[in-house]
């Protein structure tokens, strides 16, 4: 598997996980973070899509982890409640260096196509743990699965890319700690 991640970006990169749902989900946490992202990823999906999808989070946080260094200057804490036709769902993170994931999504189990959407809660997981991150993941109602994963991302990415903006007035790691 391959990451590269640019923070400062404009949404561009080639996404290809050989699961075309992730890809598609990949492609919005691109667009909507504004992050150059490419992945090339591949697996025993022929099997089942869980370690694809969980080493994709695992990378993608280890890069996000590379990118922001000692985190100075970030501004640390993002939040975005994104609709998504009748689905809403709220992502609040903080790159604290404490891993953390809260998944309060309410969705019927099953798949979207071939995806099972149980996966989703394990590449955020798999995100967090090592990017360092605290994430809040609430999706209060929505019937469509779709609909729900896809706010899922996109609130994700709108976080995201609030949280790691360069605040031109902090010089500092953003803590009273001076570390996080």
């Amino acid at each position: 598997m391959t990451v590269s991640l640019r923070l400062d970006g404009t949404g561009q990169g080639t996404v290809s996980t050989t699961i075309p749902f992730l890809d598609h989900m990949l492609d919005l946490l691109k667009l909507h973070s504004r992050f150059n992202l490419d992945i090339r990823a591949k697996g025993d999906t022929e099997v089942d899509f869980h370690h694809v999808v969980d080493d994709v989070g695992i990378c993608l946080g280890q890069a996000l982890d590379g990118a922001l260094g000692d985190r100075r200057g970030i501004a640390r804490y993002g939040h975005a409640r994104v609709p998504m036709d009748e689905a809403l769902a709220d992502v609040t993170l903080d790159f604290s260096g404490r891993p953390y994931l809260r998944y309060d999504v309410k969705i019927s189990k099953g798949r979207i196509r071939d995806f099972d959407v149980e996966l989703v809660e394990g590449f955020f997981s798999s995100l967090c743990t090592h990017a360092g991150l605290t994430m809040h993941v609430h999706v209060p109602y929505g019937r469509n699965r779709h609909h729900i994963v896809e706010g899922i991302f996109k609130a994700s990415a709108q976080a995201l890319r609030r949280a790691v903006a360069v605040d031109p007035t902090l010089a500092t790691v953003p803590s009273t700690k001076g570390v996080i």
